[in-house]
């Protein structure tokens, strides 16, 4: 049997866990494995693939990004219709069901986050026998409890934090670290929890910027002259407004960007302490993935190529309680697992004087 597999969106460490996975469950079962380039766009004529075999994917595993290539924009890019529901046209699935169909495949692993999952999910209802595998560095599909790639991802905000604590120290100053997160705020959270951030930020939790000023001015009357904060890009101003760094209207989600440099600017207005930002961006997304997300992803791979050989279709991938199953991709899209204000950890982070900016500390 011949199956397929592609990744869409944006890269992440532990997509070639992934399709180190694939291509050895695949192997030992006597299957072939077909690797469509730069995501969905792939499948379209005259068909832009290479043949995988476990000589291909040796030593993938420790290296960031995919061999694969992907995108996020391209003809697959779901457009709005009737009912306001986001399909992809029926013109462009067709096209790739006849690539498929040449290339005799059997399947198609879809490995991406909620957009190309739903993509995968339209295609699945067309005919195309799909396994989904989730992928997001946020940590924020509600059907699994942890994505590879976020605790990469986490490990980049703590190094950050690590080497920002020293100059912040040196410098008596007030240092605003912003990392991604739409909505969900899980990096923002745990990474500033393991690097020891005084200040989180969180889309979840609305904050008032007075009461980011008052934790400062604590913290040097007890002789502590440096801060860290850690904010989510999506964490929202006093105003409920998002920033953006690029209103891409009609074409996808607006890119957002910005809120570190207005947090600082005014933590330095209301404290006269000096502040800087930084935006650690896309270095969240890239380098060698850490040893858990290696393992999640083969796992992740594995299971995919399972699910095909039981004739699960329809089925995505999900991790829960320590086991890697399986849920519906229908009950896995546009269903966000957001930081609850109210969690263990939450309370853990006030309870050793983190500031999450929604009340005065100690309050």
């Amino acid at each position: 049997m011949r199956i397929g597999i592609l990744n869409s969106g944006g890269d992440c460490p532990g997509l070639n866990a992934v399709i180190h996975g694939v291509v050895g469950a695949a192997h030992t079962l006597g299957w072939e494995v077909v690797g469509f380039r730069d995501g969905f766009e792939g499948l379209l004529p005259p068909g832009d693939y290479m043949m995988l075999d476990p000589s291909k994917t040796v030593g993938i595993m420790k290296l960031g990004g995919t061999i694969l290539g992907t995108t996020n924009k391209g003809h697959f890019v779901a457009k709005v219709g009737e009912g306001n529901v986001a399909e992809v046209p029926a013109e462009i699935v067709e096209k790739a069901r006849k690539i498929l169909d040449q290339l005799e495949i059997r399947a198609l692993i879809v490995v991406g986050g909620d957009g190309s999952l739903t993509t995968g999910l339209q295609l699945y209802k067309m005919g195309i026998p799909v396994i989904g595998v989730p992928k997001t560095i946020d940590n924020d599909i509600q059907a699994t409890a942890m994505t590879f790639g976020f605790d990469s991802a986490c490990h980049s905000v703590v190094d950050a934090l690590d080497r920002l604590h020293t100059t912040a120290e040196s410098h008596k100053r007030v240092i605003v670290l912003e990392v991604m997160g739409r909505h969900a705020g899980w990096i923002a959270l745990y990474g500033g929890i393991s690097g020891g951030a005084d200040v989180i930020l969180l889309p979840e939790i609305p904050f008032h910027m007075e009461h980011v000023a008052d934790a400062i001015r604590k913290r040097d009357a007890r002789g502590l002259h440096s801060t860290l904060v850690v904010v989510a890009e999506g964490a929202r101003m006093e105003s409920g407004e998002l920033l953006k760094k690029e209103d891409v209207g009609g074409k996808g989600e607006d890119r957002l960007g910005g809120i570190g440099e207005h947090v600082a600017k005014r933590i330095q207005e209301l404290t006269g302490k000096e502040t800087r930002a930084c935006t650690l961006g896309h270095l969240q997304r890239g380098g060698a993935p850490t040893a858990l997300d290696r393992i999640l992803g083969v796992r992740f791979g594995a299971k995919a190529v399972h699910l095909i050989e039981e004739g699960k279709f329809g089925r995505m991938v999900s991790y829960q309680h320590y086991n890697v199953g399986d849920v519906s991709i229908e009950e896995a899209v546009n269903q966000l697992r957001l930081v609850d204000p109210g969690s263990e950890i939450i309370r853990a982070g006030r309870s050793i004087g983190v500031c999450f900016g929604d009340r005065a500390v100690g309050a």
